[in-house]
């Protein structure tokens, strides 16, 4: 199994920028195989919609680093590891600028960009961009259109209801071809159908440890796939294809045998062979979230 870890871009880490090219190369040198951001732009003091079913937002999302900024700074630090957005809120942002952001990224890793794309949850991000909510479904497929279009043609040129690029020359392409892999996050039922029709890949969620009383999230992961690739197949597709980037966020209690364990069993009894851990609960500087990295990287793959 390939196995990374989120970059020190959200909370107590946020405020120490300095510290992310060290940690970058330092975690490709102890084994990493890739490195992620994500996209969170604020906290709301009164949510209208709180985080991962709550009804209140985490204090480690009140600083939030630019995820563009931080992967050119992983990419100038690293050679090998992939670097990959779990994910970028692709409603918030015009595709142009979007692909612009995207194929630099690209072109300073040498082809090393995952490029994972979701919707949001959070109604006031929507409103800090002045972006409608309602249309965040509509504007994705739209930009993932407007994205195949800049990285793939030359000129440019794309028209949609939401977003336009009039014709242009746009000489630079990603290193990645004919373009990085794209993925997307998804649960809802439509959102998944876009998965099967649209991605190269799907980039599900685990939490651990599973709350009380809550499923098996590796359990659930590995009833799960089967369906999702057969849903690839009926749109005309090649499931062996289709790829699957998990994401595992441990809980601040959880230990480096719960993460460890979780890894090894989303292998074993879900085929995964890619997944990445966030330490936003758990590192609280950039020492700590390596000495995390070096016992996990260690632990799984004893296993």
């Amino acid at each position: 199994m390939r196995i990374g870890f989120a970059l020190p871009q959200f909370g107590p880490l946020a405020h120490h920028p300095e510290d992310i090219a060290r940690f970058a190369r330092q975690a490709e040198e102890l084994g990493a195989d890739s490195l992620w951001v994500g996209d969170r732009l604020l906290a709301p003091v009164d949510p209208i919609v709180g985080y991962a079913g709550t009804d209140v937002i985490p204090s480690e999302f009140r600083a939030a680093l630019d995820p563009f900024a931080v992967l050119a700074t992983a990419a100038a630090a690293t050679e090998r590891v992939g670097l990959g957005t779990d994910v970028i809120n692709a409603p918030w942002y015009p595709p142009a600028l979007l692909a612009r952001s995207l194929t630099t990224v690209d072109l300073l890793s040498a082809g090393r960009l995952l490029v994972g794309l979701g919707t949001g949850w959070s109604p006031e991000e929507y409103e800090a961009v002045d972006v409608p909510m309602a249309e965040r479904g509509r504007r994705l497929d739209e930009c993932l259109d407007a994205l195949d279009a800049w990285w793939t043609r030359n000129p440019v040129e794309y028209r949609g209801d939401h977003w336009a690029v009039p014709a242009s020359h746009v000489d630079l392409k990603p290193a990645s071809r004919p373009r990085p892999p794209v993925y997307l996050a998804a649960f809802a039922p439509a959102a998944m159908r876009r998965v099967a029709r649209r991605a190269d890949g799907w980039l599900p969620i685990v939490v651990v440890p599973a709350g009380s009383g809550a499923p098996d999230p590796i359990a659930a992961l590995a009833e799960r796939l089967p369906g999702v690739r057969e849903a690839v197949e009926r749109e005309g597709r090649d499931p062996a294809a289709f790829d699957t980037i998990l994401r595992v966020n441990p809980s601040a209690d959880a230990s480096v045998e719960d993460i460890a364990t979780a890894l090894v069993r989303a292998e074993r009894e879900a085929g995964v062979q890619h997944a990445f851990v966030d330490l936003i609960y758990l590192g609280k500087d950039a020492d700590q979230a390596l000495d995390l990295v070096q016992r996990v990287l260690e632990r799984a793959r004893a296993s």
